[in-house]
């Protein structure tokens, strides 16, 4: 069972999406390459937009862990690359949207001067453990 927790001397979480400490549970480690708003042809998704990147990112990021039997729940941590400071609030609005603080993982954001291609204004970089009874090898 995975672990989450926030020790009293801990900077308080202000709504955001995110836990202190994550104990791994048991399970395959998954770590996934940074995933930005591509779509399945190459082409960015939400021109300008982050929330919409955000969310692009999001669902990449759901395929992947549900190609091995894993969910969103199941990312022990999380690293967000980001550019624009006035982009933080929709961030912080889809991560809250798709992980619950009781399964946040550990997190850090980072602003940095740019992508892999210009048009990219957010990238998640996130490690899950997927449970035994759930995880299978991916199927294709």
């Amino acid at each position: 069972m995975t672990v989450r927790f926030n020790p009293p001397s801990g900077w308080p979480q202000l709504g955001r999406a995110f836990n202190h400490g994550v104990v791994e549970p048991e399970g395959r480690r998954l770590h996934i390459t940074g995933q930005v708003a591509w779509d399945s042809e190459g082409q960015v998704v939400g021109l300008g937009d982050c929330e919409t990147q955000v969310r692009k990112s999001f669902d990449n990021v759901e395929s992947i862990l549900a190609a091995v039997g894993g969910r969103l729940e199941d990312i022990v941590t999380m690293t967000i690359y980001f550019l624009d400071p006035a982009d933080l609030p929709a961030i912080q609005k889809v991560r809250a949207e798709k992980l619950a603080p009781e399964v946040a993982p550990a997190s850090i954001i980072i602003q940095t001067p740019g992508l892999v291609v210009p048009e990219l204004l957010v990238e998640l970089v996130p490690i899950a453990v997927i449970p035994l009874d759930r995880y299978h090898a991916p199927r294709w």
